[in-house]
């Protein structure tokens, strides 16, 4: 029987909570949480939709499938450089034990860019919707394999009452129940959680169900993001040309000395294929 990854993921994360819970009651991270209400945040939505490349640079340091990828990363060089150099957004790694983040990581990246800030990490209830708040995240990461439609709603509707856009991932098309008036940006995951094999065609495989789901119930209106997988610049612009208005791609950047520069030569040679 192959090994589930996802399932192991989750059981740890059941546990990472009950520390952090431990930690920091839930009544402290409301107020931490409430202190952030105020401040400016930044329309992840907006900024894939108004930019030429749309792409999301991922930082993290590690995967379960590849190791680590950039083991001495630090926040305060690589998120700069990502703005530098043209992302439209970045995504912030906060699983340590598994990706080698922090939920210190998304408040470092907080004082230092502008960008809109997803919190990518295994969402299992509200508690992680305020550690994103209070860490200063504009988006949260909503995964459909590990949560039921219910659950989904009501994590999404939350996230809107905190001010937090929300980002709905999907890898099958039985997944697309847990979509809801909440969700702003719908991603296909070109990954199998459970597997983490990754087929970059999955997103154009999957998107004739997608695009029929969203005509049959014609209330849905989210942004289409494909995530994983993309290595070269010519995938962008053949799934930009199928309508997809977001590219979250992380290890192609941070396998490399230098992400920023590469994120920056890879855009460049987007623009020039595109041309």
């Amino acid at each position: 029987m192959k090994h589930d990854i996802l399932e192991e993921i989750v059981a740890h994360k059941k546990i990472e909570l009950q520390h952090q819970k431990k930690a920091v009651p839930l009544h402290i991270m409301l107020g931490l949480a409430s202190e952030n209400m105020d401040r400016p945040t930044y329309s992840m939505r907006e900024s894939l939709e108004k930019s030429d490349s749309s792409i999301i640079a991922e930082f993290k340091r590690k995967s379960p499938s590849k190791g680590w990828l950039h083991p001495k990363a630090v926040v305060s060089d690589i998120i700069p450089a990502y703005q530098a150099n043209g992302a439209s957004a970045c995504s912030i790694l906060t699983d340590e034990h598994f990706f080698g983040g922090s939920l210190g990581d998304l408040k470092k990246a907080r004082q230092l860019t502008t960008l809109p800030l997803l919190r990518k990490d295994f969402v299992l209830e509200s508690y992680q919707l305020f550690q994103a708040k209070a860490m200063g995240a504009d988006a949260v990461l909503l995964i459909a394999a590990i949560l039921n439609p219910e659950d989904c709603e009501m994590l999404a509707n939350t996230a809107h009452t905190l001010g937090l856009e929300v980002l709905l991932e999907i890898h099958r098309e039985e997944e697309l129940k847990c979509l809801n008036p909440y969700v702003d940006m719908l991603g296909i995951n070109n990954r199998n959680l459970g597997s983490f094999d990754t087929q970059v065609n999955h997103s154009l495989d999957l998107l004739p169900a997608v695009q029929a789901y969203l005509q049959k119930e014609k209330v849905y209106t989210p942004l289409l993001i494909t995530e994983s997988g993309i290595r070269d610049p010519k995938d962008v612009i053949r799934l930009r040309q199928e309508g997809f208005r977001g590219f979250l791609i992380g290890e192609t950047f941070m396998k490399t000395e230098n992400p920023g520069e590469t994120l920056r030569s890879f855009i460049q040679t987007c623009t020039s294929h595109a041309d």
